[in-house]
């Protein structure tokens, strides 16, 4: 039994207190966790992409990705080398409504999303596509994913050029064609790349909070996933957005 207090920010986050994956109460001004039996879903290293892009061009370049909480999705990203920032933010909406709070509402048009900046000269976009889909979330989760629900917890990827529509295009329809999910792939392709920064609180929250029991349940797994099928993209030392602020 562990008991850990969980910053007041994110207390309410992703209905913490009903949880699937464990009980919580409140205890003293805390939170008391008690662990339940838990098997989380297994990954499946895909293949990768026919079509990929060249390692030439500008360095660094940005790719962004939405795929449920950003927690977990910028902390595999974190540990993918070639990644030089993983930042959490919000994509697909204005900017006057690229805030935690209004975002959480679901209806702003945008997901939670996290901004890459990597060097392809060490990782390629199709390799980030297929940790994304391989590892990061279930793309077959429609406005969802796992405990979350709404739009803003949408499978999408918010191309920032022609040549990575094309590439993220010509992977889905790879993905589809072969079959590999017992359900169609409904990750949306967006190309219109906005990305707002999210609050400071939220940036390496897997890090920061590696006993919360949301990232104990729904985000640590995917991290052990990257390290154990794609061992030559892991890194262990994570890139982390508070110490790479200018």
């Amino acid at each position: 039994m562990n008991t850990r207090i969980i910053p007041g920010a994110a207390l309410n986050r992703r209905g913490l207190l009903q949880t699937l994956a464990g009980s919580i109460v409140l205890l003293g001004g805390g939170l008391l966790w008690q662990p339940m039996a838990f098997s989380a879903e297994e990954a499946v290293r895909l293949p990768a992409p026919v079509l990929d892009l060249p390692a030439t061009g500008p360095s660094p370049q940005r790719a962004i990705f939405a795929g449920g909480c950003f927690w977990g999705v910028q902390g595999v990203f974190q540990h993918v080398k070639g990644v030089q920032r993983a930042v959490s933010g919000y994509s697909g909406g204005a900017a006057s409504t690229a805030s935690y709070e209004l975002v959480s509402r679901g209806n702003t048009g945008h997901a939670e999303s996290v901004e890459i900046t990597f060097d392809p000269t060490q990782v390629s976009y199709g390799k980030l596509l297929q940790i994304f889909f391989s590892v990061v979330h279930d793309p077959t989760q429609l406005n969802r994913q796992g405990p979350d629900t709404g739009t803003q917890y949408r499978s999408a990827i918010f191309t920032t050029s022609p040549a990575q529509l094309k590439t993220a295009q010509a992977y889905v329809a790879q993905l589809d064609a072969a079959r590999l999910y017992p359900k169609p792939i409904v990750t949306r392709l967006e190309d219109k790349a906005s990305f707002y920064p999210a609050e400071l609180y939220h940036q390496d929250f897997l890090t920061e909070n590696p006993r919360h029991p949301y990232i104990v349940f729904n985000d640590i797994p995917k991290v052990n996933s990257l390290k154990r099928l794609f061992p030559d993209s892991y890194r262990s030392e994570p890139v982390l957005v508070k110490k790479t602020r200018p």
